[in-house]
């Protein structure tokens, strides 16, 4: 028999990150939910929350967003620079 890849919403997988976050045991919710141990800690690592040093509240998954957005923006600024110093010889 082969395997079937379920799929699963994420709003279930957010719900299973708060589980965690409640103090459940991720062997207790791979038994109860009948999922992988491994896709378990992969939406910890997405939907976890981290607690800042200022005291704010975000998930993985916005400071992954933020990482990339930052990566564009100093790519577009680099690509600004060079055509300033282009236009600015002539």
């Amino acid at each position: 028999m082969g395997r079937t890849n379920k799929k699963y919403d994420e709003d279930f997988k957010k719900n299973i990150v708060k589980l965690i976050e409640n103090g459940k045991a991720i062997s207790e919710i791979v038994c109860e939910y009948g999922i992988s141990r491994s896709l378990v800690y992969a939406w910890k690592e997405k939907f976890g929350t981290i607690t800042t040093s200022e005291g704010t509240i975000t998930c993985n998954n916005d400071i992954i967003k933020l990482q990339k957005e930052n990566r564009l923006l100093k790519e577009e600024n680099e690509i600004l620079k060079k055509a300033m110093a282009i236009f600015t010889k002539r």
